[in-house]
């Protein structure tokens, strides 16, 4: 499951979040995210890290490394993906938000000082004196003069030909980690002119990069640790090699050692004493995924997603846990009850949070549940959480700060979606169909019935005796559960994408359908279901849920959608808010809408106007954005196609293909435009001039005013 998951993040980060804007829908409150990145510094004689959490950043004390604490922190605008501290000052890589200059002097109160607004999303950052160079993403490498921390100017850029994911400086050189394109040297002499002095192209996908004397050492993925010797810079050669067991996404170099930060595979210490035969000398297999690593002394300093891990590195060969910093895990799901929040993460995290005061969610409980958490759902006292391979899990939250687990079930399948009714759990488990489990006795659950659809149970919901199951790839099917132990289909509808989640409201289901957006399907006759209309959402729609007349769609990199339904065969996009993470999964209770938002924790959210839970006056017409994405033509297409979009104000724009794993393949508009209407061409190459293989792939717009994206195929 570590494989599958990381694959899936990979693929996410690559796409890149989008711009963090909203229409008609406000932040309350937020959660610390995820621990992705981490940097050492000392200062007055005391020791710190500094770590992100999805948009926040915190100072640890890590004096007593058995014991490290809590000091300041500050939420910024962005996803916080790299940190680089030089003197007094924290430098952020913050994804859209672009790079953040945070004043750390003093530990327990950080404060941002001056921001740049890089063109592209902000992946690494490194400094030297006066100078912060920043790997941009599909933008790639932008110069900014820094000695002014409170107004920083870009002096110039180098638009790499991949995704600059990571860089490090050493003299007259910037060396990009630059994802498809591998390493890449810049030559900085000049930063206002910076040139390209040579490159090195990976096997794999150059992710990060940590550079000591005559070498580069690149973290490659799923290729490993490759050492470069950049001793010509103009003529780079690999002299050495260690593909570890993991996908290796950041490296810190200190003496004879690299250490690789190797995501499902932990930390990786490797003996690079002889560059040529490089050799591990030592692991330390952390729980979670390892995305970056910092090193000081005899300590390794590792983010691992829900912990920064603290190991002890003197002796290599045997590098053990000292100490740990609690972050939050990759939150999937969420629910609701009363005043309190109960949210689940993908490394088997159940969190339970007070909303009393949504602007300040405050965390009562916290548990590991066995398996991978995709779902919750609440019945009364209990949780009941759907845990991947391990199934059912049932959790007592009668006490808020004593969490415990009841009992569970051990499904057949892949436990992805669950939902109540009555004395039984329906689980959607995955290939396994759907699986009904009596909970009467909540320390003993047994199955009493099970349907197995055709397709990947995803989600489920319940409306009288039928059971409504998002079933991937075949779309909607229609359970008829009136006798639980011997459940029947009795329709199906096939939606375009693939159905991941479901709700169902009066004589509608609405399905969250991935890439294919919110489709709204009639069951008013269970057994001959046909869609009423659709709202193609910019992102890839993973859940939904429905209060009044505004259906809530969490959907992904695009965020919140709130869609008014009131009428279904016209449904018109009345609000959107732009998270920092990836919205997976979403709750709504009274005027709030919480959202987890993946690696950047849960947000409360707050729709106004048109998007507000309010009912609109009946005779108040419901706004919708000009930003159009056009369908491209030709489509199919062999040669090129054009791609008309309209763009309802001016300002930044990002136009790209991905394929259909995520993956950046070429960037068609980086930059400012007017608003108006505007057309690219795309020739069907990647970003290196090659052509692109016959298959789907993505084109997504991305602009201050939202975005949206479209389906292209290409044919060979």
């Amino acid at each position: 499951m570590k494989h599958f998951l990381v694959i899936l993040l990979l693929a996410a980060s690559a796409a890149g979040a989008l711009a963090q804007d909203s229409s008609n829908v406000r932040t309350i409150g937020q959660t610390n995210g995820s621990c992705q990145a981490v940097a050492f510094f000392s200062a007055s004689g005391n020791s710190y890290t500094i770590i992100g959490m999805g948009t926040t950043l915190k100072i640890i004390d890590v004096n007593s490394p058995s014991s490290p604490g809590g000091m300041g922190q500050i939420t910024l605008p962005g996803r916080i993906k790299d940190i680089a501290v030089f003197g007094s000052y924290a430098y952020v890589a913050d994804a859209d938000a672009g790079l953040r200059i945070i004043n750390i002097s003093n530990p327990a109160s950080p404060t941002q000082v001056g921001y740049y607004d890089t063109p592209g999303s902000a992946n690494g950052v490194s400094v030297s004196v006066g100078y912060a160079f920043v790997a941009d993403g599909s933008s790639g490498l932008r110069i900014i003069n820094v000695s002014n921390p409170a107004s920083p100017t870009q002096v110039g850029y180098y638009n790499t030909p991949g995704n600059a994911y990571s860089v490090a400086v050493s003299g007259n050189y910037a060396y990009v980690a630059d994802y498809t394109a591998g390493l890449r040297i810049i030559n900085i002499s000049d930063p206002a002119h910076p040139t390209e002095a040579g490159y090195y192209d990976t096997p794999g996908y150059a992710y990060g990069v940590a550079v000591s004397g005559s070498y580069a050492y690149v973290a490659d993925g799923n290729a490993g640790l490759r050492i470069i010797n950049i001793n010509n810079p103009s003529a780079p050669t690999e002299v050495g090699y260690f593909d570890t067991p993991g996908s290796a996404y950041g490296v810190a170099v200190s003496g004879s050692y690299a250490y690789v930060a190797d995501t499902y595979s932990g930390l990786r210490i490797i003996n690079i004493s002889n560059p040529a035969n490089p050799t591990q000398t030592g692991y330390y297999d952390t729980p979670g995924y390892a995305y970056d690593v910092a090193v000081s002394g005899s300590y390794a300093y590792v983010a691992d997603e829900n912990t920064m891990k603290i190991s002890n590195i003197g002796n290599p060969a045997s590098p053990s846990e000292v100490g740990s910093y609690n972050c939050m895990d990759q939150l999937w799901g969420i629910a609701i009850s009363g005043s309190w929040a109960i949210v689940t993460g993908w490394f088997g995290a159940l969190y339970m949070y007070n909303i009393s005061t949504p602007s300040s969610p405050l965390l009562t409980g916290f548990m590991n549940t066995s398996g991978t958490a995709y779902s919750v759902a609440v019945s009364g006292s209990y949780a009941y959480v759907a845990d991947g391979g391990a199934g059912l899990r049932i959790i007592n939250i009668s006490n808020p700060y004593n969490l415990t687990q009841t009992g569970y079930y051990d499904t057949p399948g892949t436990a992805l979606g669950v939902t109540v009714s009555g004395i039984y759990a329906y689980v959607a488990d995955g290939a396994a169909g759907l699986r009904i489990i009596n909970v009467s006795n909540p320390s003993n659950p047994t199955e009493t019935g099970h349907y197995d659809t055709p397709g990947n149970a995803c989600g489920v919901a319940i409306l009288s005796s039928y059971a409504f199951v998002a079933d991937g790839a075949t779309g909607l099917r229609i359970i008829n559960i009136s006798n639980p132990s011997s459940p029947t289909e009795v329709g199906s509808y096939d939606t375009p994408g693939d159905a991941y989640g479901v709700a169902v409201s009066g004589s509608y289901a609405y399905v969250a359908d991935l890439y294919a957006g919110l489709r709204i399907i009639n069951i008013s006759n269970p057994y001959f279901p046909t869609e009423t209309s659709y709202f193609d959402t910019p992102g890839r729609a993973y859940n939904v849920k429905i209060l009044g007349n505004f259906a809530y769609v969490a959907d992904d990199d695009a965020g919140l959608r709130i869609i008014n339904i009131s009428n279904p065969a016209s449904p018109i996009g009345v609000g959107y808010y732009n998270t920092p993470g990836n919205a997976l999964g979403v709750a709504v209770s009274g005027s709030y809408a919480y959202v987890a938002d993946g690696d950047c924790g849960f947000r409360v959210l707050q729709g106004y106007g048109p998007a507000g839970v309010e009912e609109p006056a009946s005779n108040t017409e419901l706004p919708e954005s000009d930003l159009r994405l056009e369908a491209n033509h030709p489509n199919p297409f062999q040669g090129s196609t054009a791609i008309d979009y309209q763009l309802p104000q001016g300002g930044k724009v990002n136009l790209s293909v991905y394929n259909i794993t995520g993956q950046l393949v070429a960037t068609l508009v980086e930059g400012q435009q007017p608003a108006g209407r505007h057309r690219t061409i795309w020739d069907g190459r990647d970003s290196q001039g090659i052509p692109v293989a016959g298959g789907v792939y993505l084109c997504r717009l991305k602009t201050i005013s939202g975005a949206a994206v479209r389906k292209m195929t290409v044919l060979r």
